[in-house]
């Protein structure tokens, strides 16, 4: 099965804000996006979305998204919409330990793996006579899967940098999963 990993395309925001869970607009029409990826893509695939707008609206132009609420992205609670040089000490604990830190109001990385994983197992329980997947979502989710599905320590998904409207290839084997390729477009 290929699994190809798609993040949104840039986003319309000050780089200098955390704006995890907010529906921010995109910098490009989610048209461009897709006419650079299609040649990446297979001809047939069951097409995954996060609903959160900058994902969706690049998922729609590809084609019929199931959308899913469990892949978006990380909800930084209070942090959300604020620059990051306003969050201080905050900001230094998250960076040391950010899969058990939790923003107020907010999740941990941690729980929002959980909740990406999980929406994994389904999917590839649903669909596992699909010949290829694509998934158009957010960096934290897709660093999850990818880390996942590679197989991984948890401490490195987070080294792994999905570029804004690019595509990632994971072919899942019998014998495990291979990286085909990373962030083309």
């Amino acid at each position: 099965m290929e699994i190809h990993l798609i993040r949104h395309p840039r986003v319309a925001i000050d780089p200098q804000l955390c704006y995890g869970h907010s529906d921010v607009p995109l910098a490009e029409p989610a048209e461009e996006a897709a006419e650079r990826l299609r040649p990446w893509l297979p001809e047939r695939f069951r097409l995954f979305s996060s609903p959160s707008s900058r994902a969706l609206a690049l998922a729609q132009v590809l084609g019929q998204p199931i959308l899913d609420e469990r892949l978006k992205e990380m909800h930084f609670g209070q942090w959300e919409l604020q620059p990051f040089e306003s969050l201080g000490e905050a900001l230094e604990l998250w960076a040391k330990n950010p899969f058990r830190f939790q923003p107020p109001g907010g999740e941990s990385a941690a729980e929002m793996a959980i909740r990406v994983l999980e929406w994994w197992q389904e999917t590839r329980e649903r669909h596992q006579d699909e010949e290829a997947i694509v998934i158009v979502a957010h960096g934290g989710p897709l660093r999850v899967l990818a880390g996942h599905l590679l197989g991984l320590p948890r401490e490195r998904w987070l080294s792994l940098d999905f570029g804004c409207a690019q595509a990632t290839r994971i072919d899942l084997e019998p014998w495990g999963s291979m990286l085909r390729w990373f962030n083309r477009t």
